[in-house]
């Protein structure tokens, strides 16, 4: 039986404890989710470099008791100089996943932190954001120890970052990957997190700091300007929402795939499975993934140009619809294209009931791995997942939002239950969530147990190619066999794995007693007092 940490004042959940510890600090000094939430966000820009940084992107979900939920949109779009033009006249017929002309979007996550702040301040939040950037700017300066995850990704993309500007400066030390439990210093960052919390996250956009990123960026031939980030603004929109039995369920609306996620909880809903773990369960979930992705792979992109509304695919008759077409038996043949992308999901629960799920991401391991020499920010790459011909929603285009696979989830239980939950993980994200949602909402398992379990995959994941159906080894050989004879093309891999992601999720209950929960596949810690 696995445990499931409770408190009652305040929890957090992150993929690196360090950024666990800097989020509970601040919940004890009375700081609210939303401020811990962005202690742990600037912790794991620094202490988690290769998965996520302040040159990416970032979306918020926020429930606050008697409110209706708040969406924060702090997604970069295209510079005004990225255009199909430019990266045909070099002879390409696709936008690279590396290098200054990868580094096309501008990165938006600091202004979220800006957004959600001001959201803060009316819920009575006083914490200087100098203070909540203190613990990431000491790692930074003093020194962080290197994970097993971070050497291997950087061993293991090597050949692809090593010639990128401002990499091998910053993250290999002596030439090589470094070592796991080597620290690690990034001391322009730190500099940059303390300029951030001294002058606000408006001096990323339109300040000194700003002058210095889009200078950092014109030296390596990035297309983004200051003009790009003096034009960018966070905002609130309204998320997607689905009712199922018992619960009401909360995503990001495009540009991200929160609507597959919804989705595949939708139909999962309408199928009636009745026990967890076996064929009927995983099957069913895998089923309506793939429905949720060809519907997501048609019309998610930038919302300006979508082809129709995401709400469409939320309505009873819809979702009716679709779930008719899923085979009980048989698998639908696969695949479909594959999107990839690394990410962190941390969640955060106080007290007075607000609720944070927040996800930030740079996109692949280590982004763009271009590296900015002055300000040590290490610039996303979610400009890559753009075309650049055709007429999809997905189309490169001065000003538009790219797709993103980022997606954080929030549930609201009839009981008065609020759960906020997530991972990074790419293709991944959607069908983690509904593993884990699945095995605790519907068929009561608990917590921990529900993300320790072992998981699956269809597709392609940050660091994987193969579109197989992937299980962790620990399944039941009798489940695996029906999968395969049911038409799965199942590869397994080893019994715990990064491929399956790095889930979180905290549980308030009507009573006020807090549950949360980390992923034994991560580096991370779930905390409360």
């Amino acid at each position: 039986m696995l445990n499931t940490p409770r408190a009652r004042r305040g929890m957090v959940t992150a993929p690196h404890h360090l950024a666990a510890e800097a989020g509970l600090a601040v919940l004890r000094e009375g700081g609210n989710a939303i401020e811990a939430t962005v202690a742990m966000a600037a912790a794991l820009t620094v202490v988690y470099p290769h998965m996520t940084g302040i040159g990416g992107d970032g979306f918020w979900l926020i429930a606050v008791p008697g409110r209706d939920v708040i969406a924060i949109e702090a997604c970069g779009r295209a510079a005004a100089k990225a255009t199909p033009d430019l990266y045909k006249a070099q002879g390409l017929s696709s936008i690279p996943w590396r290098g200054p002309l990868a580094a096309n979007t501008v990165a938006a996550t600091v202004s979220g932190w800006g957004e959600a702040l001001k959201l803060s301040a009316e819920l009575g939040g006083q914490l200087p954001l100098s203070r909540l950037v203190q613990d990431a700017a000491w790692h930074a300066e003093n020194g962080f120890a290197v994970t097993q995850s971070q050497h291997d990704l950087t061993t293991g993309k090597l050949p692809e970052l090593k010639d990128v500007p401002g990499f091998a400066a910053r993250f290999l030390p002596n030439g090589k990957p470094p070592a796991e439990r080597s620290l690690m210093k990034l001391p322009a960052l730190g500099a940059t997190l303390k300029v951030i919390g001294a002058k606000g996250t408006e001096d990323f956009y339109r300040g000194d700091l700003a002058r210095r990123i889009a200078a950092d960026l014109a030296r390596i031939g990035s297309p983004v300007s200051a003009e790009d980030l003096a034009r960018h603004q966070a905002r609130r929109v309204a998320p997607l929402s689905v009712d199922i039995a018992r619960a009401k369920l909360f995503n990001f609306p495009p540009p991200t795939q929160g609507l597959a996620s919804l989705m595949i909880l939708a139909l999962f809903d309408r199928l009636g499975v009745r026990a967890a773990e076996g064929f009927d369960h995983i099957h069913g979930l895998v089923e309506a993934t793939k429905q949720a992705f060809i519907v997501r792979d048609r019309i998610v992109g930038d919302p300006d140009v979508m082809p129709e509304a995401p709400e469409k695919y939320l309505e009873a008759a819809k979702l009716d619809e679709l779930a008719a077409r899923i085979d009980r038996k048989k698998a639908l043949p696969w695949p479909q294209p594959a999107s990839g992308g690394d990410t962190t999901w941390m969640g955060a629960i106080d007290g007075n009931g607000v609720a944070v799920s927040f996800i930030q991401s740079i996109y692949f391991e280590f982004g763009s791995g271009c590296v900015l020499e002055e300000t040590g920010i290490n610039w996303q790459n979610r400009g890559s997942s753009f075309l650049l011909d055709g007429n999809s929603p997905r189309l490169l285009a001065p000003g538009c939002m790219p797709f993103h696979t980022l997606n954080p989830a929030l549930a609201r239980f009839a009981d008065g239950r609020v759960m906020v939950y997530g991972t990074m993980g790419g293709e991944g994200q959607p069908q983690t969530q509904s593993a884990l949602f699945t095995r605790y909402a519907m068929f009561g398992e608990g917590l921990q147990q529900a993300i320790t379990a072992p998981r699956w995959l269809l597709g392609k994941t940050w660091g994987e190619n193969s579109v197989t159906l992937k299980l962790e080894s620990r399944f039941d050989p009798a489940l695996v066999a029906a999968l395969k004879a049911a038409g799965h093309n199942v590869e397994i891999l080893e019994d715990f794995t990064g491929t399956m992601g790095h889930a979180g999720a905290i549980v308030q209950y009507a009573d006020g007693v807090l549950e949360g929960a980390t992923d034994p596949r991560s580096d991370g810690a779930a905390a409360g007092f």
